[in-house]
């Protein structure tokens, strides 16, 4: 099932861009190894993990669990590659997670949890946190080509696996429908998240990936007529908290831009893409490669492509001196 709905996403989104004659992407030698990476972590070594952890696991224990990737996703940001975090965005990122565990928190007695598979998932999660952060070093490309080479990838790998183990694909139709949710559900999906990471930052977009238990949960009202319960009122009061402290952040202070060559879709508009272009260059958002010329200035920014600069003790959350 798991390399089912990644060949969906990757033969589907190679549809996609064939019909569209998406330009070919060109990546540097760095570049394909944070690819080569990500994929590895989040569609080769994670999926076998999560099912071994999920035979030994009851649903409900596995659902709580499942909600570690957001937490390991922002701590790898924060720690590793030193994304900037101020309060509002920790209590947001915190209020958003505290959703998601009520969600998931079990109704009755839980019962003892297996260490061993209890191990497996955490490490499926940390595997898939680390996919996040991978693939913002990536980011910048095509967002559809960049999921597609990813699904392809990890459906291929896993299909063959699941295969060479002695898996049956199921009825012709079922596996239509598995690799329709897979482009749908992992490809544009994926797509999204990437030109997500592009303009928050890994953090901010993982904690927003995390409200997926809320938007489940009202959907099940919706479509089953499951019962609006006491959990999906404050699970969504909390994600809507959480949103609503990110929506409201106001990152600003006095920062340097480096002299920067890369290519990526963009808009001049944006006070960042102030470079000239031969004739015939279409108005509008485009792309192709560019450079920016060092500049030093102040305004409102997330840590987006253009801003992945280091803060000082002063500027976490406001004015202070210019990143280095």
């Amino acid at each position: 099932m798991a390399g089912l709905l990644y060949l969906g996403s990757g033969l589907g989104l190679f549809a996609w861009r064939r019909v569209r004659r998406a330009p070919a992407v060109r990546l540097s030698g760095t570049s394909w190894g944070w690819l080569a990476a990500a994929v590895g972590c989040g569609g080769l070594l994670a999926p076998p993990l999560l099912l071994a952890g999920l035979t030994g696991l009851a649903a409900a224990p596995a659902s709580l669990l499942l909600n570690a990737e957001a937490v390991f996703t922002a701590l790898i940001a924060w720690v590793v590659f030193r994304e900037n975090v101020d309060t509002r965005v920790a209590l947001g990122f915190a209020a958003i997670v505290a959703g998601g565990l009520v969600l998931a928190w079990p109704g009755g007695s839980a019962g003892s949890v297996a260490v061993g598979p209890t191990l497996l998932v955490l490490a499926a999660c940390a595997l898939w946190a680390l996919d996040n952060n991978l693939t913002r070093r990536v980011a910048e490309v095509d967002a559809t080509w960049l999921a597609m080479v990813k699904g392809l990838a990890a459906g291929g790998t896993n299909t063959a696996l699941a295969l060479a183990g002695g898996a049956r694909t199921g009825p012709v139709a079922s596996v239509a429908v598995t690799l329709l949710i897979g482009l749908f559900c992992y490809g544009v999906s994926l797509s999204l998240f990437v030109v997500a990471l592009r303009h928050l930052g890994v953090a901010r977009t993982g904690a927003y990936f995390s409200t997926a238990p809320f938007v489940g949960s009202v959907a099940a009202v919706v479509l089953w007529s499951e019962p609006v319960t006491w959990r999906l009122l404050v699970a969504g009061s909390l994600m809507a908290l959480g949103v609503w402290l990110h929506l409201t952040e106001r990152h600003e202070h006095r920062h340097r831009h480096e002299a920067l060559t890369h290519d990526h879709l963009h808009d001049h508009a944006d006070g960042h893409h102030d470079h000239e272009h031969p004739p015939g260059t279409p108005p509008g958002p485009h792309r192709h490669r560019h450079t920016h010329t060092p500049v030093v200035h102040s305004h409102p920014h997330y840590p987006d492509l253009h801003h992945r600069h280091r803060h000082g003790h002063g500027s976490p959350g406001g004015d202070g001196p210019v990143g280095a």
